[in-house]
């Protein structure tokens, strides 16, 4: 999870939390307005993956971690406009 927010530190305003179980943490980043989180569990460390979950849709996808940094800019960027979303 560390290796994760330093490598998405620069190019996007991270926080890392571990405090209390999932669903908690989903609500109190809901709550500040947090677009996306980053699930890192078990299979993580198996198939380097994680779970992206999506703020205003509640949706959630299994993405390579090496494709995370790209998924979310292509979310959040103004130059994809709403194709992303």
């Amino acid at each position: 999870a560390q290796k994760i927010v330093e490598k998405l530190k620069w190019e996007f305003s991270v926080v890392y939390d571990e405090k209390d179980a999932v669903g908690r943490r989903y609500r109190r980043q809901d709550a500040n307005g947090t677009p996306f989180c980053v699930t890192v569990d078990h299979q993580t460390i198996e198939n380097q993956t994680v779970t992206l979950r999506h703020r205003d849709s509640m949706k959630q996808e299994r993405l390579p971690i090496k494709k995370l940094q790209s998924v979310v800019d292509a979310k959040v960027n103004m130059k994809y406009g709403l194709q992303g979303i």
